[in-house]
């Protein structure tokens, strides 16, 4: 059967409902049911393929504004559906959305371009993030859905998880908290077939080894961090959880709009340089959302929704990510590490000044036109310098759907 009739990005209710027919029509391969519940109470699912111990867990939506994940877990449901050899000693767990109550303030309809992506933008700040928030919180105060997620790990104990994560404008590429040998050679290939240039110095990646182009291994829990400022470390996340049972995590991300500047790996002349100039715009750029903030907070009325707290929580990086960038040693000195820190170096004030402008849309507020124009010209500038073409979402399932096979695969091998 197919799950999604026409290719689309689902919404959370669209994942549920497939997810329930499939468990109806096939209740003997399938299984559909609540692992736990959101902050606000919405339900989190997991649908589960297949009864061996040795498990695979794919997991969506843990970053609401990537919405590219729904689309593939289904895919990638379907195929382990209709590939008998895909069960065979393995069963398949899927949850379906990790964050729902951040998939309801994320809109993304069909956009079109930039401009219309950030008009619905919400990503909620650090500590409010499932896999990311025991980063930055202690155990006592990790929010629900991260409480879900991890109780499902330990039920489960993958051998691999599979988190499925996106990037607005740039490449694709793999984090892996261990090395998965042979994985690098089929994501390549993939990417090559459809098009999609591999992000060969992603900056979320900054200073991890790499086992073949866009394919990067976590460092240890006591290596340095590249970015000292930065408050969320990924070695301290949900990532690593399934590392209790001798598992990995694979996070695959995979790009809406794509740029050949993040795949350059020649030596930039002068990456320190470049760096400070990154570092002083994302200042600039940042001090402009600023003051439209100082500006509406009295109308404002000491609102403290999740829009305005993930607004702030982006601005509060600013300073300290800047004095990484001028201070720090450049992690990687080629065109395509720079190309991603220029790309990081946009997005940070973007997506502020995106949320802070949907608060006050809402409003009526009179500042809402300024900061509109703000989104308006840093998104059109950010499609204009990487000369952003859109990735037909048929090709960005298509690649992310490859990339969790062959990780299962080839992890399996090591745990065989």
């Amino acid at each position: 059967m197919s799950l999604l009739p026409e290719l689309r990005y689902p919404t959370v209710t669209e994942l549920v409902a497939s997810a329930r027919a499939l468990a109806a029509h096939r209740p003997g391969v399938c299984a559909l049911r609540q692992v736990g519940a959101s902050r606000a109470g919405r339900p989190l699912h997991l649908l589960s393929m297949g009864h061996a111990r040795r498990a695979v867990l794919v997991v969506a939506g843990a970053h609401s504004n990537e919405p590219t994940g729904g689309a593939t877990l289904l895919a990638v449901a379907e195929r382990v559906l209709n590939d008998r050899e895909l069960r065979t000693d393995t069963s398949w767990h899927f949850l379906l959305c990790a964050d729902p109550d951040g998939a309801s303030l994320h809109v993304t309809p069909a956009p079109r371009s930039l401009f219309d992506y950030h008009l619905g933008f919400f990503r909620p700040a650090g500590p409010e993030q499932p896999e990311w928030s025991p980063s930055v919180l202690p155990p006592d105060r990790l929010p629900p859905e991260t409480r879900a997620l991890t109780g499902v790990i330990d039920e489960l104990r993958p051998y691999l998880q599979v988190t499925l994560h996106g990037t607005d404008l740039g490449g694709s590429w793999v984090q892996l908290t261990k090395d998965v040998p042979g994985l690098a050679e089929p994501f390549a290939k993939s990417a090559a077939e459809l098009n999609i240039p591999v992000e060969t110095g992603a900056s979320d990646a900054a200073g991890w080894p790499a086992t073949g182009p866009g394919v990067h291994v976590m460092p240890s829990p006591g290596a340095g961090a590249a970015y000292p400022s930065m408050p969320d470390d990924a070695r301290h996340s949900t990532w690593y959880h399934a590392h209790r049972y001798g598992g990995l995590t694979a996070v695959v991300e995979v790009p809406m709009w794509a740029s050949d500047l993040v795949d350059d790996p020649a030596p930039h002349p002068a990456p320190a340089a470049a760096l400070r100039q990154l570092a002083g715009r994302l200042l600039r750029d940042s001090r402009a959302v600023e003051e439209v903030l100082a500006d509406a907070l009295p109308r404002l009325q000491g609102d403290d929704g999740p829009l305005m707290r993930a607004a702030k929580w982006g601005l509060e990086l600013v300073p300290g990510l800047a004095a990484d960038w001028v201070h720090t040693p450049p992690a990687d000195n080629t065109r395509a590490y720079v190309g991603s820190v220029d790309a990081f170096a946009r997005r940070v004030p973007l997506r502020a000044a995106a949320m802070l402008l949907r608060v006050l849309q809402e409003t009526d507020d009179p500042a809402a036109p300024r900061l509109e124009r703000l989104v308006a010209t840093w998104s059109h500038a950010f499609a204009e310098r990487f000369r952003a073409r859109w990735v037909p979402l048929e090709h960005q399932v298509e690649h992310q759907s490859r990339t969790v096979v062959a990780a299962a695969l080839h992890a399996r091998d090591l745990t065989a």
